[in-house]
């Protein structure tokens, strides 16, 4: 499986993940699949879509 990754922020924020949350959740709104992960190894929140599979 690929993923698109539309924006990063960073996890040491004092808010944590609520800025990608609340910008997954207006892609969501305008009918992306948006959802938020980490990553690991470089601290961050990513939002992503699926990504097309390459053949």
């Amino acid at each position: 499986m690929s993923a698109q990754v539309l924006k990063r922020f960073p996890a040491g924020s004092p808010r944590g993940s609520w800025p990608a949350e609340e910008y997954a959740a207006a892609r969501r709104a305008q009918g992306e699949a948006a959802t938020v992960v980490m990553d690991l190894k470089s601290d961050a929140f990513l939002v992503v879509v699926p990504g097309q599979d390459e053949d």
